[in-house]
């Protein structure tokens, strides 16, 4: 059986969301590291010019202990 596995989300909008969204996934990357998550999956998406994400996933174990360090603004199942 696997374990559930939890996508957690940041939104960023304005002129400048691609680049802040770029670069939260840079400190995203710097916590998996640091932390030794059991997924390395992160990323940031530009969905227009006035809105873009980074997104994190992890294992719904390390939810909680991820959520409370980087309060993500949402979170939603994650189906690769």
């Amino acid at each position: 059986m696997s374990t559930k596995q939890i996508k957690l989300i940041w939104d960023f909008r304005g002129p400048a969301a691609a680049k802040t969204a770029e670069h939260h996934v840079i400190h995203l990357k710097e916590f998996i590291a640091a932390e030794k998550l059991q997924l390395t999956i992160t990323e940031a998406l530009h969905l227009n010019d006035m809105y873009s994400l980074a997104f994190l996933v992890v294992e719904e174990s390390e939810m909680l202990k991820v959520r409370d360090a980087l309060k993500p603004h949402r979170g939603e199942i994650y189906n690769p």
